[in-house]
């Protein structure tokens, strides 16, 4: 399988890498992430101009009709730079809307909308109880005269308080189906804060808000599984970004701090350490690319063993190259005047978003052949 990238991918990385590299610096992204908003309306626009909201945008909403692979090449780079924009969350409710239905007129209109950067969305995927089990949900639908209503809450919902629209799984008749809930609705109680690695995420409670159901009920178990491994992909391609520029700067400081009069860059087991820092990361960059070019296929087993296999290689990937860089750094590694620190914050957080090392492992087995093929 080819995963070298088209002429054009290649062409809209390196625009993205200039961009970031001129504007959005180590020094800038920490002045955004200490403001009151933690994001930046500016950097979003020029995201905007830059055709990154409409690229996963179908077509005839405007978009660009950006395949998986368009979408790993801008997840690297964001990754690479530790954007804090709500691009993920806004990528991830544009895949759900076009699962449930792209062509129908409220999808279609909010699909216009992200793809003139007007619109923000989010998904809820997590609740306080759930851990990493997408169906272990509290939160109810239940059928009014004016549509659907919602009740319960939503934990760690990644720039929840940036988006205009939440995508929202809840229980319906005993099955799992899928809402559009809008900020404005009544009934929305909103508590952001900030996490660790510098990003928004917020709680979000349900009190009969006003909602509209998303495609057909009798699917929304599978749509909501196959929008968390879409998610899970743009995670994993982001991280290897990460990995990228964590493994650059070890390298970088390591020629700078000296021991004995010479740079550490020097020693052999150093060398031997970022050796493997860089197989780690190439280990999981390959399995990253076999998860976005399987996220499509007809098979979900197919789809599911890809996704888990390279959540697991890049958790796996992103603890070794994490603690490497933090033991080359010395005690620089864990302050916030380094970019090395921020960048494996980053990395443990997606390490543990939608399911961890232990959790994907126990995925992969669970699948069938894995017995046989043990």
């Amino acid at each position: 399988m080819n995963f070298n990238f088209t002429e054009e991918q290649q062409q809209l990385a390196d625009a993205l890498r200039r961009y970031l590299d001129k504007n959005y610096g180590f020094e800038a992204r920490q002045a955004i992430v200490k403001t009151p908003a933690g994001v930046s309306d500016s950097h979003w626009s020029a995201f905007v101009e830059l055709g990154l909201t409409a690229l996963p945008v179908p077509a005839e909403q405007g978009g660009f009709d950006g395949a998986p692979f368009d979408m790993l090449v801008v997840m690297q780079e964001l990754g690479r730079a530790l954007v804090v924009e709500p691009y993920w969350a806004t990528a991830v409710g544009v895949e759900a809307l076009k699962l449930a239905g792209a062509s129908v007129a409220e999808n279609a209109a909010l699909l216009e909308g992200v793809a003139s950067g007007e619109v923000k969305l989010a998904a809820a995927f997590h609740e306080p109880q759930s851990r990493y089990d997408l169906f272990a949900l509290e939160t109810e639908a239940s059928e009014t005269s004016a549509g659907f209503a919602l009740s319960g809450a939503k934990s760690v919902v990644q720039h929840g308080a940036q988006a205009g629209y939440w995508i929202v799984p809840a229980r319906l008749a005993g099955q799992v189906a899928l809402f559009v809930v809008a900020r404005d609705a009544q009934g929305v109680e909103v508590n952001e804060y900030r996490t660790i690695d510098g990003q928004r995420a917020a709680t979000l409670t349900f009190k009969e808000a006003r909602a509209r159901r998303l495609g057909d009920a009798h699917t929304g178990a599978a749509t909501w599984e196959k929008i968390a491994d879409y998610a899970t992909f743009l995670l994993c391609a982001e991280a290897v970004g990460a990995m990228d520029a964590l493994n650059h700067a070890t390298v970088e400081y390591t020629k700078t701090r000296q021991q004995f009069g010479v740079p550490i860059a020097r020693f052999q087991a150093l060398q031997h350490r970022m050796a493997e820092m860089l197989i780690h990361a190439e280990q999981a960059r390959s399995l990253t690319y076999l998860a976005a070019a399987r996220y499509s296929s007809e098979s979900a087993d197919e789809r599911r063993r890809a996704i888990s296999a390279a959540k697991v290689r890049v958790g796996q990937a992103a603890r070794f190259i994490g603690q490497q860089a933090v033991q080359l750094h010395g005690g620089m590694g864990v302050t916030n005047e380094v970019a090395a620190a921020h960048l494996f914050k980053r990395l443990a957080i997606i390490e543990t978003t939608l399911g961890d090392v232990d959790h994907h492992l126990e995925r992969f087995a669970s699948l069938p052949g894995f017995a046989q093929a043990a």
